[in-house]
């Protein structure tokens, strides 16, 4: 079976004219190739779809069926080329986004606005995952870019600093680190419990941390290690031990915890950075980064 868009707005304009010459005219040429063009679709089609009567031309069962659908290729043919043009220029396609729990909070919603105000026509897929995880899905090709912590070194990876902010302290409401009247310090916090970070689904915020302390010259009693900075929380609130958090998951409210600074610590200790692999081939991935690339 084989047909031209010809065929089909001939067709098209035949069945909503009722009439050959006014369809012609519709089209701007003469009837005899009008009406070659709806016989060469008949044939390929193998159905009847038109039938002439003195006073009109009428669409057969096969017709009546046939003309939406005809209606819907047109539609389609006449959007390809603006579907490819943008696709190309990258203000439609697909953005596939893996992102961390905190960078919800911080980077993504400017990201997801940003989206729909500039590239209204690419379509999102957003997917919570460890950094780690992030990584693994970029190399596969399973996401376009991350926003992910302590990404390592690649020539097939590329980065940007998106986001930093301070560590703060998670404690039980009225916890002796909450009632000092100051903001404890490390050699403070290392005195009570304290909930860290596990080493391979959170390496970054455990290394972290620890490197924290051993700046201080203190070692904590670590007693339970956690994937996830709300799963921190969740302890925390239940009276485990305390945790170094970023700023940002203060946002996430507990009925039991308490937040405060800690002494001494630099405000931009925390980095988040976005990762994408260096020889991408989508348009829309290089919107985004353009988008949000940072000011001079």
């Amino acid at each position: 079976m084989s047909f031209t868009l010809e065929q089909l707005r001939g067709f098209v304009a035949v069945a909503e004219e009722g009439n050959f010459g006014r369809a012609a005219a519709r089209l701007r040429i003469t009837q005899p190739p009008l009406s070659r063009q709806v016989q060469k679709l008949e044939r390929a089609l193998e159905v009847e779809l038109l039938v002439r009567t003195p006073r009109a031309v009428l669409l057969t069962p096969a017709g009546e069926a046939f003309l939406p659908e005809a209606r819907r290729m047109l539609s389609l043919a006449a959007a390809a080329p603006i579907t490819a043009r943008n696709a190309a220029r990258g203000t439609s396609g697909t953005l596939r986004i893996g992102f961390t729990a905190i960078s919800a909070l911080t980077v993504l919603g400017t990201w997801i606005r940003t989206i729909a105000q500039h590239l209204p026509s690419v379509e999102l897929t957003l997917t919570e995952m460890v950094s780690r995880d992030q990584i693994d899905a970029l190399l596969a090709g399973d996401i376009h870019v991350g926003l992910a912590r302590g990404v390592p070194a690649s020539e097939v990876l590329e980065t940007r600093r998106v986001h930093a902010e301070s560590l703060i302290l998670a404690c039980p409401r009225g916890h002796a680190l909450a009632e000092l009247g100051r903001p404890p310090s490390l050699v403070d916090i290392s005195s009570h419990d304290v909930v860290n970070y596990a080493p391979v689904a959170a390496r970054y915020l455990q290394e972290l941390v620890i490197s924290c302390f051993h700046g201080a010259g203190v070692e904590p009693r670590y007693v339970q290690q956690v994937g996830q900075v709300h799963s921190l929380l969740a302890l925390v609130d239940a009276g485990v031990g305390v945790g170094l958090v970023p700023r940002s998951a203060a946002r996430l409210r507990l009925p039991n915890l308490a937040f405060t600074e800690i002494a001494g610590l630099r405000p931009d200790i925390v980095e988040t950075h976005c990762v994408w692999r260096s020889a991408h081939n989508n348009p829309a991935l290089e919107s985004l980064l353009r988008l949000t690339e940072p000011a001079p």
